[in-house]
């Protein structure tokens, strides 16, 4: 419905100054809804670049429990961790997934050891530790075994929660794993351990740096059998029911911008907390346009603005530290 009438309502007056606009703005971006990836690898002091994300690293853990200082002064309260786990560590079983002393787990446990005052998100996927790449155990004609991918999994979501992580986000897209996951965390008395179900994980194009990233990029086959199909939506929300029945506390979409209409409908059907995940095709496309001036860095806080007005309660972006030092000194 439209109230008023020309020139008695001139909807610019409300435009006129950067003040006037804050006052007026529906959709606020603070640094607290942004959560920053990492990369882990091991050793000491070590880095290394990703071709395809430039100023993104892969990090070993001492230089992470360096970076988190910064972001804690920046006001970021989240961070989510990713192994790039050796070659020789992969197997058929993915059984590095859930060793206690594992990377990701000795990772949790060192960051909580110095700071109890950042909270960890957790991805429990088989793809960094299985030799073919995929979220899943194979058969013998290379079918993803559903049942059997969730025994490793709850195994794997254990051994995150004992290590201190605050959040157990599954990726993987397995049918019934939250309700598996939750009754092991339950079980083994971790009932405030947070589950952020990744319920509408499309099979996308944006995940190619990502795979460079954690080095499960030579996998040649496709993840449609179990990653949703693009074309659809309301089956977005049928895979969102049944994690939210089976025991999720926070739903993911992913990727992001591209699928603005999934959060909105999300969001408004279930009226529950949606994170988003700007991917790293995301982050490689801002960044190559920025880099050849076809962009300005302005567009990156535009996108992320989106995601929070589409309607999530937080965004997991590596640009999280970047847009957080410019809300810091109100650079936007």
């Amino acid at each position: 419905m439209i109230y008023g009438k020309f020139p008695y309502n001139r909807m610019r007056r409300k435009r006129i100054n950067y003040f006037t606009r804050n006052l007026f703005s529906e959709t606020i971006l603070l640094s607290k809804d942004l959560i920053q990836p990492f990369f882990i690898i091991e050793g000491n002091n070590k880095f290394e670049k990703i071709d395809s994300m430039p100023e993104i690293y892969r990090l070993s853990i001492d230089l992470i429990i360096k970076e988190i200082s910064e972001l804690i002064d920046l006001g970021i309260h989240y961070i989510i961790l990713f192994p790039c786990i050796k070659e020789n560590k992969k197997t058929n079983d993915a059984k590095e997934s859930y060793n206690d002393n594992g990377l990701v787990q000795t990772c949790i446990k060192e960051i909580k050891k110095k700071y109890s005052n950042i909270g960890i998100i957790s991805d429990v996927a088989l793809d960094p530790y299985t030799i073919h790449g995929h979220d899943g155990i194979l058969d013998q004609f290379n079918n993803i075994l559903n049942d059997e991918t969730i025994k490793i999994l709850k195994k794997q979501a254990l051994s995150h929660a004992k290590a201190g992580a605050d959040i157990i986000a599954p990726s993987d897209m397995m049918d019934g794993r939250i309700k598996s996951i939750r009754k092991e965390l339950e079980k083994n008395n971790f009932k405030n351990t947070m589950i952020l179900s990744y319920s509408a994980k499309y099979a996308s194009n944006y995940y190619s740096p990502f795979r460079e990233a954690i080095n499960t990029k030579k996998t040649n086959l496709s993840k449609k059998t179990y990653q949703m199909d693009i074309r659809n939506s309301l089956e977005a929300k049928q895979e969102v029911a049944l994690d939210l029945k089976e025991g999720a506390d926070i739903i993911m979409i992913k990727p992001g911008m591209p699928y603005l209409d999934i959060i909105y409908n999300i969001k408004n059907t279930f009226q529950v907390p949606i994170f988003s995940y700007q991917v790293s095709g995301e982050y490689s496309m801002h960044m190559a346009a920025i880099n050849n001036k076809w962009l300005d860095e302005q567009a990156i806080i535009e996108s992320l603005i989106c995601l929070k007005r589409a309607g999530s309660n937080a965004i997991i972006t590596y640009f999280a530290k970047k847009i957080a030092k410019l809300l810091k000194h109100n650079n936007i």
